[in-house]
């Protein structure tokens, strides 16, 4: 039996499937990782995204934030891998989609109930009164853009270097692999903690773990079931064709 009908089979079966999803789910779509061959880091200075240097140099930081987060990834499209997740959510195979990722894109894709484990990039949050803002070309028409309340520069509402995790988030995220009894890896290398300690949560209460990847990660060898060394977009297809065959 091929992996694919495997992992359709698992699916099919399960009655909580959840999905966990880095920056490998997003390249299809032009978003880059951070980090690797081809990551932001290459290009731009990590700094940017530091809290306490953002506090010191808004005005600077918030110029290459713009450029990155809102310029260029906002031209970004879900891939397959966002249509046929958000699809599997619909049908009620997937539970909850659980992703490191602040670009939107499952949203995008129709996926109803995502845990942002890392905030996301489409709100706007005042560092001193707390005031969100939905983003908008007025709103970032001056940088740093202002709080239209007290003033104060707002910052994008995801985490930044030296930030905690959105409480919620985390706490969700975290209940959400307790409840998994089939957990599907999608394009992270399990480097980043605490994301990268969801995963063996869900090991941990007994999920199966299925993970797709281009290249092996930290679980692979570790708690991994099945691997399909494959592009997010093209895996998740080859599942949703064998998971119709089972209808």
């Amino acid at each position: 039996m091929n992996k694919y009908r495997k992992v359709a089979e698992l699916i099919k079966n399960s009655k909580h499937t959840t999905v966990f999803t880095g920056a490998g789910v997003s390249v299809e779509s032009g978003v880059p990782p951070f980090r690797g061959e081809d990551g932001l880091w290459n290009d731009y200075d990590p700094i940017i995204l530091d809290l306490k240097n953002f506090y010191k140099h808004p005005e600077k930081s918030w110029d290459t934030i713009k450029k990155i987060f809102y310029d260029y990834f906002g031209k970004a499209e879900p891939n397959d891998a966002h249509k046929v997740i958000a699809r599997l959510e619909k049908e009620g195979y997937v539970k909850a989609v659980i992703t490191q990722n602040i670009d939107n894109l499952h949203q995008n894709a129709g996926s109803k109930n995502v845990f942002e484990f890392h905030g996301n990039s489409r709100n706007l949050i005042c560092t001193e009164c707390g005031e969100k803002y939905s983003v908008n070309d007025e709103l970032l028409s001056e940088l740093p853009p202002k709080c239209k309340k007290c003033g104060d520069v707002l910052k994008p509402d995801f985490v930044f270097f030296g930030e905690a995790i959105p409480e919620r988030e985390e706490k969700l995220s975290f209940e959400e692999a307790e409840k998994a009894e089939l957990f599907i890896i999608i394009g992270t290398t399990g480097e980043i903690q605490p994301a990268s300690l969801i995963p063996v949560v869900a090991n941990s209460k007994g999920a199966k773990i299925v993970e797709i990847n281009i290249k092996k990660s930290n679980f692979t060898d570790d708690i991994t079931e099945i691997f399909i060394k494959e592009k997010a977009s093209t895996a998740m297809k080859k599942i949703e064709k064998e998971l119709d065959k089972l209808k």
